[in-house]
């Protein structure tokens, strides 16, 4: 196999783990995204709420004072490389640049949800407006079911949240917990939920669900999982560097090295439209 390997090879595999990322990336549309961005960090506006006055006839407007704020994003670069040694690939049996796409462009996969899961998790409930859902006493020791969904809903509805572009990212754990629940199991959304396991939209949220990771996942203390309903809008990703391969040959160890890169961060932008729920999975 000749040493040496052409651009249109590097460029055929970027392409391709690139495609395969943006298949298996499941958190990366459910937030506010801002791509190509040139600095270490990057900011997202926060502007706050007014309430309009009535008008007196010939005086000034009351002006609103809308208070403004940004949060911070952070960029942290990452790497997913791997050896392909030319030894092996005379002696496999199956396609090793394909199995090499499915493993690289999995790991940025689960390492880009991970920086949304740890920022959903670093986010600051506020006590004023409850953003927590059943985190403690008997109420919490349960698994996610329609209950907890519904007190998730209530929280958003009550802050104004809107009502599309909402989301809830829960285990794999939790499914089993929705399905023990018969009012998440009546009616229309039973045929799929029975026939096929698949847990995809309820009360307004879609559900996006993951199993365990060695990233770290969703939060899990024992055997109490934190789980999040969020919107859209209240979480923001800013990619400082798209994903980025290269293929190079290391003669020290006879093989080439894959590298896919890529620079990102995560932050929670609006407290109000994340709600956090501890769900109880033993």
């Amino acid at each position: 196999m000749a040493i040496n390997i052409s651009n249109a090879f590097v460029t055929l595999f970027d392409a391709e783990v690139k495609q395969a990322y943006q298949g298996s990336a499941q958190l990366r549309e459910s937030v506010r995204l801002r791509s190509g961005q040139s600095s270490n960090t990057v900011k997202f506006p926060k502007i706050g709420k007014g309430v309009a006055t009535a008008r007196i006839p010939q005086t000034d407007v009351t002006p609103l004072n809308v208070t403004y704020s940004q949060v911070t994003a952070t960029m942290s670069d990452y790497n997913a490389a791997e050896y392909s040694d030319i030894f092996h690939q005379a002696k496999v049996n199956f396609d090793e640049r394909r199995e090499l796409v499915e493993v690289v462009s999995k790991a940025i996969a689960r390492r880009q949800d991970q920086l949304i899961i740890d920022a959903l998790n670093n986010s600051s409930t506020s006590l004023t407006v409850a953003k927590t859902v059943v985190t403690s006493g008997s109420a919490a020791a349960s698994n996610l079911n329609v209950g907890k969904m519904i007190e998730a809903k209530k929280l958003l509805d009550a802050g104004n949240v809107p009502s599309e572009d909402r989301y809830m990212v829960i285990h794999a754990n939790n499914v089993a917990g929705l399905l023990a629940d018969e009012r998440a199991i009546s009616n229309d959304f039973a045929v799929k939920a029975l026939l096929n396991g698949e847990v995809s939209a309820m009360l307004g949220f879609r559900i996006i669900v993951v199993g365990d990771r060695s990233e770290g996942g969703l939060p899990l203390s024992t055997n109490d999982r934190t789980v999040f309903a969020f919107h859209k809008s209240a979480m923001g990703m800013a990619e400082g560097m798209g994903i980025k391969t290269e293929i190079n040959y290391v003669p020290e160890k006879t093989s080439f090295l894959v590298n896919s890169m890529f620079s990102a961060g995560a932050v929670a932008i609006d407290d109000e439209g994340i709600v956090k729920i501890t769900c109880d999975e033993s």
